[in-house]
């Protein structure tokens, strides 16, 4: 999406709240980044959490679009395919610790209906289906009730 067409769809620069580790600024790669993207049936978010663990992140999707995200920076370092366990002296990227982002979708959306993929660089990958609504018709927009099948 180019910068123009950002400009007008200001719902999509979501205020992002960071808390906790993902707060404090550091040097290192920045946890908390955002992006959002949509389709017609769905949103599809992307959400930097650099040196986060998979198992150390919980994701909840409120039916009205907010999303939370919390997780723990751990503050030891394991190397694949070593038993050697490093205790971090010199930290220039996000601090150990917990963290929590939050942050809205432009619209409402089933939270039963998502997928995710933490990706190999960091990257928390969420595509959720947009709320579909019954009847959504301009008569029902305009107040005008369908009619009653039980009539």
């Amino acid at each position: 999406m180019d910068a123009g067409n950002r400009a007008a769809h200001p719902q999509l620069k979501p205020f992002v709240a960071l808390d906790g580790t993902a707060n404090t600024s550091c040097s290192g790669p920045p946890v908390g980044l955002v992006d959002i993207g949509v389709s017609e049936g769905a949103y599809l978010f992307r959400v930097a959490l650099p040196g986060v663990q998979k198992g150390n992140l919980k994701l909840e999707i409120e039916r009205d679009g907010k999303v939370h995200i919390e997780g723990v920076m751990a503050n030891c370092v394991f190397l694949e395919n070593s038993s050697t366990v490093f205790q971090m002296k010199v930290e220039k990227m996000c601090p150990p610790g917990p963290f929590n982002i939050s942050f809205s979708l432009p619209g409402q959306v089933d939270p039963r209906m998502f997928s995710s993929t933490y990706r190999p660089d960091g990257i928390l990958e969420v595509i959720v289906r947009k709320r579909k609504f019954p009847y959504n018709t301009p008569e029902m927009a305009a107040g005008i009730q369908p009619p009653s099948p039980f009539l």
